[in-house]
């Protein structure tokens, strides 16, 4: 299968990188899947309503950014709590591609939410960026789904070091895993072609 996860955080080396950098060590361990990951430390995506983005002329950032999600079965979507929400930037980014231009990128897909913290959070941004997304399927007529199960990374730097690897709470690794592998079998049930 192949994956891709957005890492929504626009810091360098963020905890949010870690986390997203966890989801690819778990899905690389079985060496079944193919997987990016998108650092957003690149982010470059001008504010919706300012521009339009064509998929003509794209930025490398956002070029690799459209490829990568384009052409996944399964995208990771992951973002620290900014103030109870998600970040700006990962927001930003479904609204501006969201239009009938970059519909590939929400249709036929399975998308799965994450929220990171230093501390106790991570719900809100995961919700957030399940409702905006499954409006956007909604408004561009697409068929996809967006996981039920979304994951709430809590003490993060305490649990992952800079590389995504576990060096904290046991229950931290087995609910961080049981997450990802949640996700593949919604993944791989929904990717299952129908028999006409």
């Amino acid at each position: 299968m192949k994956i891709t996860i957005l890492s929504g955080s626009p810091r360098a080396n963020s905890n949010t990188l870690r986390f997203s950098k966890f989801i690819q060590n778990v899905l690389q361990e079985s060496g079944e899947h193919e997987v990016s990951l998108i650092d957003f430390a690149h982010y470059d995506l001008p504010l919706v309503g300012s521009a339009w983005l064509s998929p003509d002329t794209l930025t490398p950032f956002q070029q690799e950014l459209v490829a990568a999600w384009g052409s996944a079965d399964l995208i990771f979507l992951t973002s620290p709590e900014y103030n109870w929400t998600a970040t700006p930037q990962i927001v930003n980014t479904f609204h501006l591609l969201g239009t009938p231009a970059f519909k590939q990128l929400f249709d036929g897909k399975v998308f799965a939410t994450a929220g990171t913290s230093n501390g106790r959070g991570g719900r809100q941004p995961a919700l957030d960026m399940m409702t905006v997304v499954n409006k956007v399927i909604s408004f561009t007529n697409s068929y996809s789904i967006v996981s039920p199960k979304l994951y709430e990374s809590h003490e993060t730097d305490k649990n992952l070091d800079a590389d995504g690897q576990f060096i904290g709470s046991d229950v931290y690794d087995r609910t961080a895993r049981a997450f990802v592998q949640y996700t593949l079998a919604v993944a791989q049930r929904w990717q299952t072609p129908v028999e006409a």
